[in-house]
């Protein structure tokens, strides 16, 4: 494998250009139609130094950045697996197949976690469908040129942005909607730019919706977050070319306006962190004052070994990045070819753990972004007789809920949050009386200028 830091022309192949790369060619019959059809459901879009620099073909199709990047054969239960293997076989229409992959992925639970329902904000009776606030601290902002990535991963909980349904997009176009609700809610000190990637964007198209932020005056922005994959898929956005230098120079004017910048960087498996390049990326991005936090979900066929963390942990460190977050994969897109066991995954995470000096013990997980809040899986433990759970709320909608322990009965089988049952006999968890009616307020509160984020951060 190559490991070269002058960037080649950046080409995208998306499911129509399949046939163009030239790895895939030689590939059975078979597992090229696979991809066909699974690519006709799931986002798919890789480029060149993906192909390139990350895959290695000879261990194709086990290769964890080939699963990471190619939809598998695995991701689609087998009746929709074969329906959509006729479709392709026998050549039907673009349309045939876009309204068979349509049915297929509005079974996908497309936002999971109450992200319509509970996180889309108001302002001035209006929803602000480009924006998500959950946690008090946090808002969460979708600028609507920001809405693609380098290359998708297949895990996406994001997919349903790529898929071409308009009503299940977040985008937002205009930053002064963005400063409005700011000073509406003095209670939001962060501000995260996510998509997507908003690293698809030119630098000078990113200043249009950063600019107006760092000479807004409201002084209760304090961090400026940006999500996203491509110091792994394509750094070279950091490193080569004016568009590099003039976003760099972004960075350090958002510092020097006496904000923090923080990157938040998806780093899925140690090898995107080996190359030369994404190496370089990474201390550019430091020297500028901003942090770059490391965060990746735990992949079943992609980093489920705990060395892989391990790994990627300790070069993050060596590199001046901080290890952040190890997630649990969602509940939406392809969850049970991907999902891995909460008690497997306890596990993964501890001896990974184990296995790093204290400098990268900054990580927390694994841990769920479920619709109460973010959940850790903080250990095992017995009561009596009785094998349990830990849990505790890293972020909670209510932020009394922060750093708060519950404990749940131990299920080797379950994946998520709702598969749990509250230990001690109890009926239900101690947060659901709670959503219940954040849930029923929500809804009646729908034409009043007075959005029920309001009302939580009043309660905190």
């Amino acid at each position: 494998m190559t490991r070269t830091t002058e960037p080649k022309p950046y080409k995208v192949f998306q499911r129509k250009q399949l046939d163009k790369i030239e790895q895939i060619k030689v590939l059975p019959r078979e597992q090229r139609e696979a991809l066909d059809a699974v690519s006709a459901v799931f986002p798919f879009r890789v480029n060149g130094y993906v192909i390139d620099e990350l895959i290695d073909w000879s261990k194709v199709p086990d290769d964890p950045m080939f699963q990471l990047t190619f939809p598998q054969r695995g991701m689609l239960e087998t009746r929709d697996f074969d329906k959509m293997m006729r479709l392709v076989r026998r050549g039907a229409t673009d349309e045939e197949i876009k309204n068979a992959a349509r049915r297929i992925q509005m079974k996908m639970n497309p936002h999971p976690a109450g992200q319509i329902e509970l996180n889309v904000p108001r302002l001035d009776e209006q929803q602000l469908k480009g924006m998500q606030h959950k946690y008090r601290e946090t808002v969460l902002f979708f600028p609507a040129q920001g809405q693609t990535c380098h290359a998708y991963c297949t895990y996406c909980f994001r997919w349903a942005q790529f898929v071409g349904i308009d009503e299940l997009k977040f985008v937002e176009r205009e930053a002064d909607t963005l400063v409005r609700y700011l000073r509406r809610h003095p209670e939001a000190s962060d501000v995260l730019f996510t998509g997507g990637d908003p690293m698809v964007m030119s630098t000078k198209v990113m200043r249009r919706y950063v600019e107006p932020l760092i000479h807004s005056g409201v002084e209760s922005l304090r961090t400026i977050r940006f999500g996203t994959k491509a110091p792994a898929y394509w750094p070279y956005r950091f490193t080569h070319g004016p568009d590099a230098d003039d976003l760099m120079r972004m960075f350090e004017e958002i510092v020097a306006s006496g904000r923090h910048v923080a990157v938040m960087a998806h780093f899925s498996h140690p090898r995107e962190l080996e190359t030369e390049v994404a190496q370089q990326a990474v201390r550019r991005i430091l020297s500028t004052g901003a942090t770059v936090r490391c965060q990746a979900p735990l992949i079943r066929h992609v980093n489920d070994d705990p060395g892989a963390w391990a790994s990627m942990w300790q070069r993050q460190v060596e590199l001046g990045a901080v290890p952040y977050y190890m997630f649990v994969e969602r509940d939406t897109g392809a969850r049970n070819y991907f999902e891995v066991p909460l008690a497997r995954a306890l596990e993964i995470f501890n001896a990974a753990y184990s296995s790093v000096s204290g400098l990268a013990r900054t990580v927390r997980g694994p841990s769920m972004s479920a619709t109460p809040g973010k959940v850790l899986i903080d250990g095992v433990v017995h009561v009596g007789d009785e094998k349990l759970f830990a849990l505790k709320f890293l972020q909670g909608r209510n932020p009394r809920w922060s750093n708060r322990v519950f404990y749940a009965k131990f299920d080797p089988g379950a994946v998520w949050l709702d598969d749990l049952v509250p230990a001690f006999g109890e009926d239900e968890f101690f947060f659901e009386h709670y959503l219940d009616e954040l849930h029923r307020r929500r809804a009646e509160s729908a034409s009043e200028p007075d959005d029920v984020q309001d009302t939580i951060a009043a309660q905190a």
